[in-house]
């Protein structure tokens, strides 16, 4: 079953998240991921708007996204974004 890892981030310090941002491509394509949107346009048609920076990368199951979440290379890259960015993140099951 696929799996979408859903992030969501209010950017504070653009510089140091562009670092992040600059490495995680590649570690998420060695675990299988591909990214299905890297913070294009919102529009908010309910509710109320989301202002924040939302990324969705599909894997090709939970289990997947999670291994890429906890590797050594992704906790590494993790600690160029500490201070850069708040970050909400989850995995959500897809249709088989």
């Amino acid at each position: 079953m696929p799996a979408y890892l859903i992030g969501k981030m209010e950017i504070r310090d653009h510089d140091a998240y562009a670092r992040y941002k600059a490495v995680t491509p590649e570690i998420i394509k060695r675990h299988g991921g591909r990214f299905l949107t890297r913070g294009g346009e919102k529009i908010t048609l309910e509710g109320k708007e989301e202002t924040r920076r939302i990324v969705i990368v599909e894997f090709d199951s939970p289990h997947t996204a999670e291994a890429f979440y906890r590797s050594p290379e992704y906790q590494q890259a993790m600690k160029l974004r500490e201070g850069a960015a708040l970050m909400d993140l989850m995995i959500v099951g897809g249709f088989e």
